[in-house]
């Protein structure tokens, strides 16, 4: 498309700008903020709040980092009255409506950060140029910066050419996707339950610059679990008979977690990141808490990996006469792209100078909550598709160091605005 040159500017300043913000998952007021302010001076009608986001389906949300995002949100310029509109949830849907009779096209972009410390050395760019995080412990260390300019830059154009289209667009910008646990709150709210056709992407990944996958496979299913053991605190010496030891029941657990038999139908995994017990040397300990996944090839084998782990967690709880809560704190699904919406991708980056289209099976190698959306929108009669927009980066996702070849943001504007045009063309 010939005009796409014309948001090249603002694809760069708003990445850098939101760069140098990142805010962890549920917390991203003042990122909501900014993007409500921008889309609706494009035009649109943007929800938030409980319109947007459903507060009982909610993962993996802390009241209290919630409420600290809030007053750090105040302290940096979002009023009041825009944070009493937001309702305590994150996250934003912009609508355009043409005017014309058409379908509805729901397209996600993701907004949370990393909670990595950023380089500051000097061969880092953005420490180099200027657009470091200025969050001490946070970075958009995954490209959901380059996610959000890319989907505000779309916006704009799709504003800028509304004449020419049918039906209408929404525009899902998710909170809390890292952890996989803004999805969820989403979709349950149903705002893309009218959704005909559904489209998300992440950047970088397993592409290179010039690369667009359009039939990434390896989502794989995953559940986040916190549980916690709550035993009887006593001293170990002189009344070790009357404790109930919750540290012992968490860490007979984490070995028969690890020791689940893994499934023969495809991809499984199991994995304890956290264990924290005890009170001191002389008490016998009284409260565990671990944090762990599952994850599985298919859902059927996630809850397979999920099943085995209740009975275990359940099992070491009666063994050492402890209680146990379990609280989900995240989930994903997998996804399969309707062969229609690939068509669409393929004709969409095939149009596209210089991209290679990817449609050999690439491995997407992990979990991503935009499936569930997706499989929402399926299961209601829609068309789903995932894509990767390849850049090349100097360092992997998730690390200090994380950048994007930011030229990539072009091509990937060009892949988007083909994509909306071949749905929503009058």
């Amino acid at each position: 498309m010939s005009d796409i040159c014309a948001y090249h500017d603002q694809l760069i300043n708003v990445r850098r700008h939101l760069h140098t913000m990142p805010e962890e998952g549920w917390c991203e007021f003042r990122t909501t903020a900014y993007l409500i302010e921008t889309l609706r001076g494009y035009g649109y009608e943007v929800l938030t709040g409980t319109k947007v986001i459903d507060p009982e389906s909610c993962l993996g949300r802390n009241p209290k980092l919630v409420e600290a995002a809030q007053q750090y949100a105040l302290e940096n310029g979002v009023s009041q009255a825009m944070l009493d509109e937001m309702e305590g949830f994150t996250g934003c849907c912009a609508v355009m409506d043409t005017g014309r009779p058409g379908p509805t096209l729901a397209v996600r972009f993701d907004i949370d950060c990393i909670p990595v410390q950023e380089s500051h050395e000097p061969d880092h760019k953005p420490a180099k140029e200027g657009f470091v995080s200025e969050r001490p412990g946070f970075m958009h260390a995954c490209g959901h910066d380059a996610h959000m300019s890319t989907g505000l830059a779309l916006a704009h154009w799709f504003a800028d050419h509304k004449d020419e289209m049918k039906g209408r667009i929404k525009f899902l910008f998710q909170p809390a996707e890292e952890g996989v646990r803004g999805a969820a709150g989403m979709a349950a709210s149903g705002i893309a339950d009218d959704a005909d056709f559904f489209l998300a992407a992440h950047i970088a990944m397993m592409c290179k610059s010039g690369e667009v996958s359009i039939k990434p496979y390896g989502f794989l299913c995953t559940t986040k679990l916190d549980v916690t053991y709550q035993g009887a605190p006593a001293h170990a010496g002189v009344e070790p008979n009357a404790g109930k030891n919750a540290m012992a029941a968490a860490c007979n657990a984490f070995v028969q977690l690890l020791g689940i038999p893994r499934h023969g139908s495809g991809m499984s995994r199991i994995n304890v990141g956290q264990l924290t017990a005890g009170e001191g040397r002389n008490v016998i300990p009284s409260k565990a808490v671990m944090k762990m996944e599952v994850r599985g090839e298919t859902a059927e084998i996630n809850t397979y990996m999920y099943e085995r782990a209740v009975d275990i967690i359940k099992g070491c709880a009666i063994a050492q006469g402890c209680e146990y809560k379990i609280e989900k704190m995240g989930e994903a699904v997998d996804l399969i792209n309707d062969e229609e919406m690939v068509e669409v991708l393929r004709k969409a980056a095939g149009a596209v100078k210089g991209v290679t289209v990817r449609d050999d099976p690439m491995n997407f190698g992990g979990s991503e909550d935009a499936t569930i959306i997706a499989r929402r929108v399926q299961a209601k009669g829609g068309k789903a598709a995932f894509f990767v927009l390849g850049a090349d980066r100097p360092s992997g996702h998730h690390t200090a160091k994380f950048d994007v070849d930011e030229k990539a943001l072009d091509t990937g504007l060009e892949v988007w605005a083909n994509a909306v045009t071949a749905l929503l063309a009058k």
